[in-house]
Formats: C-alpha cells, sequence, structure tokens
C-alpha cells in the first residue's frame, strides 16, 4: 500500500477578484498578509499541484490524504480552484481523504454557507457512521483489511486576527476512543489525521495562540489505539517527531507549496513495516529524499 499525505497548499485568486464586502474583519488582515509576502510565498500553488499529480501517477500512489488549507482566505474562488486542481488526485485507486485548515474555515460565511461540504463533500463519507458525532466528523474510511484512516477536525474560524488556533471538540474526542476499541481496528494499522499537529519537531507544542490548544487530550486518544500514526499539516515545515508518552509517531506534510519549504510524505506500508519518505521540490518536479527515510515497526497482530 502506498500513501500520500500532503497538505496546506493554499490556492489563492487574484485579490482584485476578492468583492468588497468580504473584506470585513479579519480577512482584511488576511489580505496585507498577503500582499506583503505571503501571495509571493504561494504563488505557484497551483502548478506544483499540477506536479503532484504527475509525481502521483508516476509513484502508482493508492490513497491520497490532504490535512487542509486548500485556500488562503476560504474564498468561493479560491475553493473553485482548488478542487479543480486537485480533482485528479481524487482518482487514487483506494480513494482521497481530506479535513479543512483554519484557512478553509477562514472567517464567519465559510461556515455560514457551508463551504468545505459544498465543495468537497463527495470526500466526507464514512464506513463507520454510527460514530459520527459533529457533522461528517470523525470520519473513518476501512482502506482494506490492514489500513484505516480515521479524521476529525480541529480547525474553526478565529474571528481575532492575531489567533489562529485550532480545537477538537470533546465530542469528537469521546468518540475517537470509541472508535479505538472497536474491533475493526485491531488487525489494522490507524492514520488519524486532522489539520493542526500537536507538536512541533522538537516534541513541544506550538503556541497558545497558533496551535491545538487540547493538543494534550488528543495525543492521550489517540494512544487508545493499539497501532497507530498522527498526521497533520499547518506547521510549513515537514518533519516527523516521536510521541514520548505513546510511542507513537507525528508526520507534519508541511506544505506542499510554499516556497523553499515545499513537502510531503510518501508512505509505503509492507507486511510489518512503514517506510515513510519525505518529498521535496527541486525547482521543476518532486522528488523522494531517500536519505531522510524513516522506517517503522507496526505490529500487525497481537
Amino acid at each position: 500500500m502506498r500513501i500520500l499525505h500532503f497538505s496546506d497548499p493554499h490556492v489563492t485568486i487574484p485579490l482584485c477578484h476578492v468583492p468588497f464586502g468580504k473584506w470585513l474583519g479579519k480577512r482584511a488582515i488576511g489580505g496585507v498578509n498577503l500582499l506583503r509576502g505571503r501571495y509571493r510565498l504561494f504563488a505557484e500553488a497551483e502548478e506544483k499541484i499540477g506536479a503532484l499529480v504527475s509525481f502521483q501517477r508516476e509513484q502508482q500512489v493508492d490513497l491520497v490524504l490532504c490535512s487542509g488549507d486548500y485556500t488562503a482566505l476560504g474564498l468561493r474562488g479560491e475553493y473553485e480552484r482548488a478542487l479543480h486542481c486537485v480533482r485528479p488526485l481524487m482518482n487514487a485507486p483506494k480513494g482521497y481523504i481530506n479535513v479543512p485548515g483554519n484557512h478553509d474555515l477562514y472567517a464567519g460565511d465559510t461556515l455560514q454557507e457551508d463551504r468545505f461540504f459544498t465543495y468537497f463533500g463527495d470526500t466526507l463519507q464514512s464506513d463507520l457512521p454510527e460514530y459520527q458525532v459533529d457533522g461528517p466528523w470523525p470520519l473513518v474510511r476501512l482502506i482494506d483489511d490492514t489500513l484505516a484512516v480515521v479524521v476529525v477536525n480541529s480547525a474553526r474560524p478565529n474571528p481575532f486576527p492575531w489567533r489562529s488556533s485550532g480545537r477538537i471538540p470533546q465530542r469528537q474526542l469521546l468518540a475517537l476512543q470509541k472508535i479505538a476499541g472497536d474491533a475493526r481496528m485491531n488487525q489494522r494499522l490507524v492514520c488519524i489525521m486532522t489539520h493542526y499537529t500537536a507538536l512541533l519537531e522538537d516534541g513541544t507544542p506550538d503556541s497558545r495562540l497558533h496551535g491545538l490548544s487540547n493538543y494534550h487530550k488528543f495525543l492521550v486518544a489517540c494512544a487508545a489505539f493499539r497501532v497507530g500514526i498522527i498526521l497533520s499539516g499547518h506547521i510549513h515545515r515537514c518533519y516527523t517527531v516521536k510521541v514520548e508518552a505513546s510511542g507513537q509517531q507525528i508526520f507534519c506534510a508541511g506544505s506542499l507549496t510554499v516556497t523553499g519549504k515545499e513537502g510531503f510524505w510518501l508512505f509505503d506500508v509492507r507486511g510489518n513495516y512503514l517506510q515513510a519518505t519525505p518529498g521535496t521540490w527541486n525547482g521543476e518536479r518532486y522528488e523522494l529524499d531517500t536519505t531522510a527515510a524513516v522506517i517503522l515497526n507496526i505490529p500487525m497482530k497481537k
């Protein structure tokens, strides 16, 4: 099984195309940040997603995962472009699974119009709907007899411009623990995915204003899975870190498209082993950095 995990492509549209009424509140600050350099950092987002489509085909990827932040300001035009770009990835043999990022829920209108569901609703079907307690979350996909993907949503609108933190609702965490106790998880490697990362690469939590506010409760819930890895984005650096309390590994995919730090993870699951190899951008195409590959033992049998 070959799994591609990417995050934070941040597709933008020309600011002159944004209706005047959409610049009220936090989105005005976001627009200023784009003009001050962020727009330039993601200027080639669409081209780089296209290169990822080529990579996915060349590498014969079975399953594609995205941990959110398709957009910069959560605008309809951005959603439309992002969906157009990633749609070919949705044809992966084992499917396509995703979760919104905080930029996808950037302002109140994104929730009022249920914008993520409008554009990505076809990707939100769960194989275990009995565990859904918060819209489509937690979402569970049973990929085959050896793999499952469990997704919880940690993104939310932050009305204050200085705050971009996330939080997983308690009802989702309780459902996550129930899923861990489901017998169907016992013989599977479980990929637990959300947008916000629980730990930075040095093993410490992100800041209060930028990170996952209830990261500790999330890690406790994840520890209930017998064999699991944790997938995230939000931090625009591709890295992996071990959770000391549980021994589980966190893989942050960074940003697929941010200039100078482009990255993602490619997972190969073979028997009782998982090889995680980071992807990099060479200026023209994506390639694998096999020198930085990580190999984990995943004891599938009791």
